[in-house]
């Protein structure tokens, strides 16, 4: 597969994440007047990015992997699962996405004269006072390193030539769902350096100077993640072997 079409493919897919879910969270996640407000909420906006995921894992995952997030390729590459020297190149197309989702959502949610880009934040993630429910600095650290180190290791079995075909979108994306369905409170979810970047461009500077924070967290989870789990679930040959010796007993002691 040439080098540029993964890369296109990994911006589009992540222009896709961050237009749904962050679009989810702006426009439809509460509109209305005051007192009659309507929207999906916070499990709609979950479902969002789980569901952008999902849908860009089936529609690209053949052309890039679909990995959407720096902090996953990070940990795939840990994980000897990915090519070191496209790490870069794959950051930097992420990047690109979600730089111009968060530009296109601004043209749209300037359309509504009520909308207010850094009052709002543009759903950027934050911490202490720009925690949705005011979660420290260092509650947010750990809760972002800890869901994006089981995220990665999610992705990492679910893609694993052992584990039934076909299916990886669909744990991956729920998985994403429940990230967000537990964490949103705390840093507004990202686990996804680049998720966190667009939008932090559009809110300005309060949102930027947290963004550390959403790169390290991140990273550091999934370069956890990237040693854990072949230390817990080993490499496909090697656990092959083992099944199949155990397969080999078991018929012997069954005297087939």
């Amino acid at each position: 597969m040439p080098a540029l079409r993964r890369f296109l493919a990994e911006a589009f897919g992540t222009f896709w994440l961050v237009f749904c879910g962050c679009g989810c969270a702006l426009i439809a996640a509460s509109f209305g007047a005051p007192g009659h407000e309507i929207g999906v909420g916070l499990l709609g906006v979950s479902l969002a990015f789980g569901l952008s995921v999902l849908t860009m894992a089936y529609a690209i995952g053949n052309v890039s992997g679909a990995h959407l997030n720096p902090a996953v390729t990070i940990g795939l590459a840990v994980a000897r699962r990915f090519p070191v020297r496209d790490v870069a190149p794959y950051i930097v197309a992420q990047l690109i996405g979600a730089a111009l989702a968060a530009f296109v959502l601004s043209q749209i949610m300037a359309g509504n004269p009520a909308f207010d880009a850094a009052s709002s934040r543009f759903a950027a993630n934050g911490y202490d006072a720009y925690s949705p429910a005011h979660y420290s600095m260092m509650a947010a650290f750990a809760c972002e390193a800890v869901m994006t180190g089981f995220f990665v290791f999610v992705i990492l079995g679910a893609t694993d030539k052992r584990a039934p075909a076909g299916f990886a979108p669909i744990a991956i994306g729920l998985c994403l769902t429940l990230i967000h369905l537990v964490s949103i409170p705390v840093t507004n979810t990202s686990v996804n350096p680049a998720r966190s970047t667009g939008p932090a461009l559009i809110a300005g500077a309060s949102a930027i100077h947290q963004l550390w924070l959403f790169w390290a967290a991140p990273i550091l989870g999934a370069i956890v993640a990237g040693i854990l789990y072949p230390a817990i679930a080993g490499h496909g040959e090697e656990n092959a072997g083992e099944q199949g010796a155990l397969e080999t007993a078991g018929l012997a002691a069954r005297g087939d």
